[in-house]
């Protein structure tokens, strides 16, 4: 099976590690601009020195001290002791002079190593000319040293060119284990372009693939993100008399499990377990780990007991792997506890542990308890690393504290631990939720230019951001960029997409950027098909909806609650409550449980539809149900009671969403006390509601304020409105000045100018949109 055309790759960036500890870790708010507090230099060298025609000016290292007649095994020894170009050659140089020098391919090829080290590969090439002046034997094994020092410094098309080589001047034939090779260290530095070139050219060369080629390749397309394909292709080497073996399983499960899908994963275990195929640890500890990540943790610890049962012993990654997934859930003290038994049976913390647990002590916002951890792990000899302080990064920025995350970047920097890509996304990301979009591009466009590439997470993230925004353009152009820095494009850049798209009712471009994750082979899931299906019955393209439901369910996804709920909203605002009533049905029959949001979506399309009965009934039914509904499915009811002067049972249905709903909001408060203002019921009922409104903290209408003081009025019960114009004003925080000026009205009689002028001073206050 070809590799698809259109497959989108990332480039491999490696990390920075820690040079030095930090015991004391302070925070200040005098923070520099970004540009200012990041800044480093790669500490990443290429020596790519010219070689000169011999090595005859080179001398060996002082401290070797390499007899006249010395052995093969001598020579291969000082050589392996040097620690630098010249010193390598010199020697090489020296020992070839000698008349006991025997060429010899392991000499020859250690030398290789050592300069493929440095990255010298001039120098690689004049040895490599020299092994075939001197007729000694290069195998494919010598080429292979070249293959895999050029991908060290992510030279891949220098690692692809040296088959050529073998091929063209040394008369080499390729065979399956060196392709294999070679599409492993391209897969690894994650050149999938190349990876489909190469295995192209290996099948068109007749070469036939055997398992490791298979597993190779299956490793890549779920690195792309290629679930299905992955899945083909294990299927496809049937074809060739092979099986999958424990590799290929074990690589799909962590290809769904890196999907967030631990069900597929336990899907294709039991593929395994069908074909007879045995578990070691690693697929055991890949489950765990797939379990872990998605908080199953009851889940997890029955998998091992049961696993433990048929021979399974954790080991130090099982103890770290629960570790972690506890302190990811937020049990923290369990992650403790089980750091316990981990130190009982023998295996000692390492830095993968106490990250764990200072992540989970940063989620649960103890920063202070976090610092304490680190100070006794560099007690304990284990030295944090850049992602322990990223985690303390990160937590800052998500508290809303970027300067003291800024402040703490700029400490470490100067402590020679160098900012890597998972520090910058959490700069932007604490920039991007503080609203500081511009500072957010700008720390990008810093990043790059530190030679820190930036990943999924941050193009991601500022594409969000852009799309929030409404700023569209500059979103489609990250996503270029996007792929044109070799940066894997995956489901969530494109469902951001859609649904910014959608939320600007740029619905067709949406459909277009949906069409393109086929073309681009990225798997859509649930929420790509949601964001788009919300979007057009937003649009009032509800069969377009509805096909797309059906195109959901032939790709094997299944609708779920915001799929239907998107659909009954349409048909409720547009009154079709027929067609609303079917979709509740079908939600139930395929076994998606109606929530709050579709009951209340229904009781305000019955309403809207002037159904209120039915709304009423529906309300007590999902009241037996134990739902809480929320006041916006109860007002649109209670208002449409009182609008049929059926003010008692409005009021007992606002008594009973006080009871058994959510609490009664500003909007609720003001429909009742409107309708029983406005004649609805005895005048004492509305007084004593105003009372209670009041004392809620709600102010009501001054509208419905008036029909109740005029009614008051009428019936010469001015004291009873001169305590509620007074406790009105206080509720409202009215001035001194207003208060006198108000009271001072009332006090002489005259209650339509106190009247006047508290409903300037309450309109004045009014927001500009009204609650209903």
């Amino acid at each position: 099976m070809a590799f698809s055309s259109c497959l989108k790759w990332y480039s491999w960036a490696p990390s920075h590690t820690l040079t030095q500890p930090l015991t004391t870790i302070a925070f200040t708010h005098n923070c520099k601009p970004f540009s200012n507090l990041i800044s480093f230099t790669s500490t990443h060298h290429h020596n790519r020195h010219a070689v000169s025609a011999s090595f005859s000016t080179l001398s060996p290292s002082p401290t070797t001290h390499l007899p006249e007649n010395f052995t093969p095994k001598q020579l291969l020894d000082a050589l392996r002791r040097q620690s630098d170009e010249d010193s390598i050659l010199g020697l090489l140089d020296w020992a070839s002079k000698r008349p006991n020098f025997v060429p010899s391919s392991v000499i020859y090829e250690e030398v290789l190593r050592k300069l493929g080290k440095a990255g010298s590969f001039g120098s690689m090439s004049r040895v490599l000319q020299e092994m075939k002046n001197t007729g000694c034997e290069i195998s494919t094994g010598t080429f292979l040293i070249l293959i895999e020092s050029y991908a060290k410094f992510e030279l891949f098309d220098e690692s692809v060119a040296v088959v050529d080589i073998m091929e063209a001047e040394f008369g080499l034939e390729l065979d399956t284990f060196t392709y294999n090779f070679l599409l492993n260290v391209l897969v690894d530095g994650n050149k999938l372009k190349l990876v489909e070139s190469i295995h192209s050219r290996m099948l068109s060369g007749g070469i036939k693939p055997d398992l490791s080629t298979f597993n190779i390749l299956i490793k890549a397309l779920c690195r792309a993100h290629q679930i299905r394909p992955a899945i083909l292709m294990m299927e496809e080497m049937g074809n060739y008399g092979l099986s999958p073996d424990e590799k290929t399983f074990t690589t799909l499960m962590q290809g769904f499990i890196e999907e967030s899908n631990m069900n597929g994963a336990l899907r294709i275990r039991e593929q395994m377990v069908a074909a007879g195929c045995p578990s070691t640890n690693v697929t055991i500890n890949v489950l765990v780990h797939g379990y872990c990540k998605e908080g199953r943790i009851e889940e997890v610890l029955a998998f091992i007991d049961e696993m433990s049962n048929e021979g399974f012993c954790p080991d130090q990654f099982t103890f770290n792997t629960l570790v972690n997934g506890l302190c990811r859930v937020g049990h923290v003290k369990h992650a403790l506890e089980i750091l316990d038994v981990m130190l009982q049976e023998g295996f000692d913390p390492d830095i993968f542990t106490y990250n764990s647990l200072i992540s989970g002590l940063c989620k649960l916002g103890e920063v202070e308890e976090a610092v304490e951890i680190i100070n006794q792990m560099i007690l304990r000899d284990c030295l944090p690393n850049t992602v322990t302080y990223n985690t303390l990064i990160s937590t800052l920025c998500k508290e809303n504290q970027v300067e003291e995350a800024t402040e703490l970047a700029r400490v470490l920097t100067s402590k020679g631990i160098l900012p890597d890509v998972c520090t910058f996304n959490s700069l932007i990301q604490g920039l991007c939720l503080t609203n500081n979009h511009i500072l957010a591009m700008e720390l990008f466009e810093e990043m790059k230019t530190k030679s820190c590439r930036p990943d999924e997470f941050t193009f991601n993230m500022l594409i969000d951001s852009l799309c929030i925004r409404g700023r569209l353009e500059e979103a489609l152009s990250l996503l270029k960029e996007m792929e044109s820095s070799g940066c894997s494009r995956n489901v969530v850049t494109y469902n951001t997409l859609i649904d910014g798209f959608c939320k600007n009712q740029r619905i067709e471009e949406a459909e277009e950027i949906f069409d393109e994750m086929e073309i681009q082979g990225i798997s859509r899931n649930v929420v790509t098909y949601n964001t788009l299906i919300d979007g057009l019955c937003k649009n009032r393209r509800v069969e377009d909806a509805a096909q797309l439901m059906d195109q959901m369910l032939m790709e094997g996804l299944k609708p779920d609650k915001f799929t239907y709920n998107s659909l009954l909203t349409h048909f409720c605002r547009a009154g079709d409550i027929k067609k609303a009533a079917d979709i509740v049905q079908t939600m139930t029959s395929n076994g998606c449980e109606p929530d709050t949001v579709t009951y209340g979506t229904l009781v305000l399309g019955l309403s809207k539809a002037g159904r209120v009965e039915l709304a009423c009934r529906l309300l007590r039914t999902v009241q037996l149900k134990g739902m809480a509904l929320s006041p916006q499915a109860y007002n649109p009811v209670i208002q449409a009671l009182f609008k049929r002067r059926r003010t008692s049972e409005a009021v007992r249905l606002f008594r009973e969403m006080m009871e058994k709903g959510d609490p009664p909001d500003a909007v609720s408060y003001k429909i009742v006390f409107r309708g029983l203002s406005s004649g609805g019921g005895p005048i004492g009922e509305a007084v004593d509601f105003l009372v209670e409104m009041t004392d809620k903290g709600f102010l009501p209408d001054f509208s419905s304020f008036l029909m109740l003081a005029e009614g008051l009025c009428a019936l010469s019960m001015e004291d009873t409105l001169i305590k509620l114009v007074d406790r009105v004003m206080k509720q409202a925080k009215f001035s001194e000045n207003e208060v006198s000026m108000i009271m001072g009205f009332l006090k002489i009689r005259k209650f339509r100018d106190a009247l006047a002028t508290l409903g300037r001073i309450m309109n004045s206050r009014k927001p500009k949109k009204s609650f209903w």
